[in-house]
Order: C-alpha cells, then sequence, then structure tokens
C-alpha cells in the first residue's frame, strides 16, 4: 500500500473515527460478555479487559480478516459441508436482457454479504462496516484514509499495516474450486468452455427480496391499509399480498455460519409461489347430428371466423389486382392458418372425447371424417380400423375441407366457379397438401 496521504478531511474526523471504534469495542464486543460473567470471575474479567483495549482487539480483527471473504453468492447455502468450494464476489450478468432478473438488477442496493470457516470471525466485519461521516472503516481502508490510520493507532508503520490487511478483504482468496455438494451442474458447451445450469444463490438478491417483501408484510403502512379493507374504509396506499409465500430455513439454529446477511435475515429466505397454473379442460362439445364437421360446427369457432372473414376480405380488395407474390403470400398464410385451426379442432376432439363417440347413433358424421377425428374407435372396431389404414379417407377431408371453404368464401366478386379462379384453386390446392402432409405424419 501507498504511503498514507495527507487528510482532507474536516477538522477532528479521526477523533470521531477513534471514539467510534472504542464504542463499538465496549459496547459492542465487551459488554455482552462481561453480562455473561458470573459472580467472583475476576481472572475472566480481567482477561476480557486486556482482550478488548482498542489496540489488542484492533490487532486480532486484522490477523481475523485473512479468514473472512467479502462475497455475493456463498457456496454454504448450498451445503454447509462444501469446504473450499470458492464463494462468487460479483455484481451479476450485466449483459443480461432486461426481462430477466438477478443480482445485475441491484445496483446501488446491492447488499455485499461475508462468509467464513467460522462465525467468530464475522465480529471484524462488523467492525468494518462501521459508518462515520458517510464512510465506512472498509471503504476508508481500501482509500488509505489518513483519518482512519490517525485513528487506528499512533504508530504510522502499525496503522498501515492493519488497514493493508483490511482492505484485502474484498480481494479472491484461494484458488477456484468446485465441490460436489455445491450442487453446481457444468455443462458442456464446446472449446473447453462450460455452462453453468445451476448457479449458487445470490444472497443480496435473496437480502433486497426479503426486505421487500417483509415490508409489505409487516410495516405499520401495511398493516394500516390491510386493516382499513377489513373495516370496509378507504386508504391512501395499498398494500401487497404473496400468497402461498414459503420460506426456507438456512443454518438451522445458527445461521450466522452461512453468512452474515443471512444471520441478519434469521436464516430465512422467502420463496414467491412458481407452480404452474391450474389446467382446467375445455368443455368439448361432439359435433352430432351433422354430415360434416366443417359447416356448423368448424366454421363457429371463433378464430375461424376471424381468418376466414379476413381472407373473404382481402380477396375482395385484391379481385381486381391480379397477382403479385405479396398477394398470394397473404393469401396462402391464411389459408395456412385455418388448416392449421382444422388440425387443432381434431387434437382436441380425439384428446377430450371419449374413443368410440362417432360409433352412437347421434353421430351421422361421413365415414371419412369419422376416421380422422376418433382414430382410437379402431382399437375396438377392426372393420373401422382397417378403413383406417387404407388411408383414402385423407383426401376425402381435404377435399372437404376445400369445398367448405370455396362455399365460405363465395361473394360477387369472388366467386370460384369459373375460369377466373384458377389461381385460387392453385394456392387452395398446394395448400391442402400441406394439410394431407399433416394427416400423414398424425
Amino acid at each position: 500500500m501507498e504511503d498514507i496521504p495527507q487528510s482532507l478531511s474536516p477538522p477532528g474526523e479521526s477523533q470521531r473515527i477513534k471514539a467510534e471504534i472504542a464504542r463499538f469495542i465496549r459496547e459492542d464486543r465487551l459488554q455482552p460478555k462481561l453480562d455473561k460473567l458470573k459472580d467472583g470471575a475476576d481472572e475472566a474479567r480481567q482477561k476480557l479487559l486486556a482482550d478488548h483495549q482498542p489496540a489488542t482487539w484492533i490487532a486480532e480483527a486484522a490477523r481475523q480478516v485473512e479468514q473472512i471473504q467479502q462475497v455475493t453468492h456463498p457456496v454454504k447455502f448450498s451445503h454447509p459441508q462444501a469446504r473450499g468450494a470458492t464463494s462468487v464476489n460479483t455484481e451479476g450478468n450485466l449483459g443480461a436482457l432486461s426481462i430477466e432478473v438477478g443480482t445485475h438488477n441491484l445496483g446501488e442496493r446491492l447488499y455485499l454479504d461475508v462468509a467464513c470457516a467460522d462465525a467468530k470471525y464475522l465480529p471484524t466485519y462488523k467492525f468494518l462496516c462501521l459508518v462515520i461521516d458517510g464512510r465506512s472503516l472498509l471503504e476508508r481502508a481500501i482509500a488509505a484514509d489518513p483519518d482512519l490510520a490517525a485513528a487506528l493507532s499512533d504508530d504510522r508503520a502499525q496503522a498501515t499495516e492493519w488497514m493493508e490487511a483490511f482492505a484485502r478483504l474484498p480481494e479472491p482468496k484461494g484458488r477456484i474450486a468446485s465441490h460436489k455438494l455445491a450442487k453446481q451442474l457444468y455443462w458442456p458447451v464446446g472449446d473447453g468452455a462450460y455452462h453453468l445450469l445451476a448457479p449458487l444463490l445470490s444472497s443480496p438478491l435473496a437480502h433486497a427480496v426479503h426486505k421487500r417483501i417483509s415490508e409489505d408484510r409487516f410495516s405499520d403502512a401495511a398493516k394500516a391499509a390491510r386493516d382499513a379493507r377489513r373495516a370496509g374504509k378507504a386508504h391512501p396506499e395499498g398494500y401487497r399480498d404473496y400468497p402461498n409465500l414459503v420460506i426456507q430455513s438456512f443454518g438451522g439454529s445458527k445461521p450466522q455460519n452461512i453468512s452474515q446477511l443471512n444471520s441478519e435475515r434469521r436464516g430465512e429466505n422467502y420463496l414467491l409461489a412458481s407452480v404452474p397454473p391450474v389446467w382446467e379442460s375445455p368443455a368439448i362439445r361432439p359435433p352430432l347430428k351433422i354430415e360434416t364437421v366443417f359447416s356448423r360446427y368448424f366454421e363457429r369457432r371463433r378464430e375461424v371466423r376471424r381468418l376466414s372473414d379476413a381472407l373473404k376480405d382481402f380477396l375482395r380488395r385484391v379481385a381486381d389486382s391480379g397477382t403479385n407474390i405479396r398477394i398470394r403470400e397473404t393469401r396462402a398464410d391464411l389459408v395456412a392458418e385455418l388448416c392449421g385451426e382444422a388440425l387443432h379442432m381434431a387434437a382436441e376432439l380425439r384428446t377430450y372425447l371419449a374413443p368410440g363417440w362417432t360409433a352412437g347413433a347421434e353421430c351421422q358424421l361421413n365415414l371419412a371424417e369419422q376416421c380422422w377425428l376418433d382414430p382410437a374407435r379402431g382399437m375396438d372396431d377392426e372393420d373401422f380400423a382397417a378403413h383406417g389404414r387404407r388411408g383414402d379417407w385423407k383426401d376425402e377431408v381435404c377435399l372437404r375441407f376445400g369445398n367448405w371453404l370455396n362455399a365460405r368464401l363465395q361473394t360477387d366478386k369472388t366467386h370460384f366457379g369459373g375460369p377466373e379462379a384458377l389461381a385460387w384453386q392453385s394456392a387452395l390446392g398446394n395448400e391442402l397438401k400441406l394439410l394431407r402432409e399433416e394427416l400423414d405424419d398424425e
């Protein structure tokens, strides 16, 4: 570390830093231990007093700081026994997309965490987090602040040594390594590179989420808003609920063994509900008492009406425009979407209706459409299965679809019975050929 520069701070700042350090050692570290001593434990009391002299305590803290690592992703969240695995200190993937949520979203709200081999070293980190005049002791140590040096010791060399030790806190320690208990999954992507499929838990992100949800659940404003709602009264502020919220615990009775932020959260980590929605199957009405599924059943589907009306309107508008690639592509796209709707309808009937529904007396569909819409009937009806295996029903289904579409599109300007409709028939034929291929693949 370079020589400590001359102080640019307001007069008396080193004294304020020294006073805050003394207060911390006396009230936060010494007094709780003195309170636990039994009467007559004079020897233990004298040892505690000696160990908590500022120079002695700071020297021990400078030694212990080597056992502490400043991190954002502590490996102990994955498993407390993942010894030797590397915890990570990162601002997150700054190149991530805006819709992706991660450590990179925190910005100034990034709460840095610390991990250590033993929780007994954590008081050193609390010491470095002390803030005097808007700057923490750690920030001052990294900046080689002369006021911190003056507060630590009258011995300039000793103060420099301690500050150098404290300033190394953010630096990585040891070699980078993982561990089988870290539960990380690396997937090879070629050229010796890997993609990490199971990353370490982001403690700053978990802390930010916990802080936000805790405020939404337990703040005075949220409680007042809920009370107003229960009383049927207006309230200037709203509130947020988190249904099916789960609390995941880390560290058991000793959350400080995982990390400092985990200790501050009492080991709690909120898990938001991320389950898929409950699927409710639609009520499917079978196409009964009709000879073809396309009229009165298929054409009543909302998307079919929209597409067929759009196609009719388009053909009417371009009836006198000849043909070009834009017209051909638009026309083909609309017909292809209608073919897709026909396949979707068939899939619904096969999925939600019991096999053999076409064998009932109320089903008057032609045999080709029965083979298309109820193929599972062939498992109990060999004659039906044999007809289905012949496959000629597929051509008939395509023909019936084409006839229905022609009839649906008939207008004064779009008459498809004469030679002027050859271009349309060719386009329709191409799409029906594709529909036939789709049926072959089923």
